[in-house]
């Protein structure tokens, strides 16, 4: 059978792109094809669930655009399907006198980006939003919120099934070559038939985007593992709901932080160290091919040469729970180390150029057979179906 549109991941982001194509056009023959037994294994499936305002990005970047219009869309998609969401606001609170220009910039960025009601607040209203909390600076951030991405994804999914679309999963896909402008995609249970290749493969969408076109060659997917702690029950009264550190400008990571959860439960975290492989969820989890493809990247190189202190202490960090509890600390001096207990952790898929950038936007590149998605970090989730409207545009002016 050949179909119009395969969709290489299903993630929420491959899942929105599915959704938001076969909405528009019921007629188009769509599959998305997903190496899992399961959807949203990956990003989607080990997800904060914070719905992102758009304060941190630059205005007009695709974050910016697409993480505000996103959030509007994604809050509007949960009432209609009556999925659990809350919006709690945040506070995003300096801890040193050093990290006050930051904070400035953000509320600056905020204001651009058109966050209404976004403001500095007083050390007592910060006490009033988080009694736990201190700080030398704060603002508040009423647009944030949580829910639960998995839900949203399969949610997705069931949308793509009702309107015909197909969704396999076990399909990993092996091999993409073309053949009378048709892409032929061969997958660990069979080969499928494209016009077009749309590749939201996450943690390997340089691979797969390597498959369609060999020209995609400057761009690595460096794996960085994100670890939580939850805390204990008696404790999670010391958070009310989201408070974040001034994030470090120049390292595309916000920082540890606490997120009350729309299930329930208090995290606490994410630390940022290197997964030793693309799908490492924890440090002794190593695959030596895909760690040296790692190491012996140009623009990896680079960029530990650059952030080496940084990356050492996020390591540190990473093995030492003490460590973990004095990073907390700087935002909640109550917190102790046997406050915390072992949570759950996530991969994020960060593209990186040969010369040592680490993108810091959302990347889209379209050739003659395939549009690939090649860095869709943070905020992706929130900005999911933006991200895959803009997709779909794209997708829908080839047919």
């Amino acid at each position: 059978m050949l179909h119009d549109v395969v969709i290489v991941g299903g993630g929420i982001v491959g899942l929105a792109t599915g959704y938001k194509l076969i909405t528009a056009r019921p007629d188009l023959k769509i599959a998305v094809l997903e190496k899992e037994s399961q959807l949203g294994k990956h990003q989607t499936g080990n997800n904060s669930g914070v719905i992102h305002s758009g304060l941190n990005y630059k205005p007009g970047s695709l974050k910016a655009i697409n993480c505000i219009k996103g959030y509007h869309e994604l809050v509007n998609f949960c009432k209609e399907e009556r999925i659990p969401y809350e919006i709690t606001g945040k506070v995003v609170v300096a801890t040193r006198e050093s990290q006050k220009p930051g904070l400035n910039m953000l509320l600056e960025r905020a204001l651009e980006n058109g966050l209404v009601g976004t403001r500095k607040i007083t050390p007592d209203e910060l006490k009033a939003y988080e009694p736990h909390c201190i700080g030398v600076g704060a603002i508040h951030v009423p647009q944030t919120g949580i829910v639960d991405y998995l839900q949203v994804a399969l949610a997705f999914g069931r949308k793509i099934m009702q309107q015909g679309g197909g969704i396999f999963l076990e399909h990993k896909v092996l091999e993409i070559r073309q053949k009378d402008s048709i892409n032929y995609i061969e997958t660990s249970k069979g080969t499928f038939q494209a016009k077009l290749v749309v590749n939201c493969a996450g943690l390997y969408s340089d691979k797969v985007a390597r498959m369609n076109d060999a020209s995609i060659d400057d761009v690595k997917i460096i794996p960085f593992r994100g670890e939580y702690f939850k805390l204990k029950a008696d404790r999670e009264y010391l958070v009310k709901n989201l408070i974040y550190p001034v994030p470090d400008p120049n390292f595309p990571f916000l920082g540890v932080h606490f997120t009350r959860m729309i299930k329930g439960g208090i995290e606490a975290g994410p630390n940022a160290v290197l997964a030793f492989q693309r799908e490492g969820y924890k440090n002794t989890q190593v695959n030596l091919a895909e760690l040296a493809e790692t190491l012996t990247w140009p623009g990896f190189q680079k960029v530990a040469g650059k952030y080496w202190k940084t990356g050492l202490g996020e390591l540190y960090r990473s093995f030492s729970k003490a460590a973990f509890t004095k990073g907390l600390q700087e935002l909640i001096p109550e917190i102790q180390e046997s406050d915390l207990v072992e949570g759950g952790a996530g991969v994020r898929a960060q593209a990186c150029d040969r010369t040592g950038g680490l993108l810091d936007d959302f990347a889209i590149r379209e050739s003659r057979f395939s549009v690939n998605v090649l860095n869709a970090p943070s905020p992706a989730a929130t900005s999911s179906l933006a991200i895959g409207g803009t997709v779909a545009e794209m997708v829908l002016k080839r047919f």
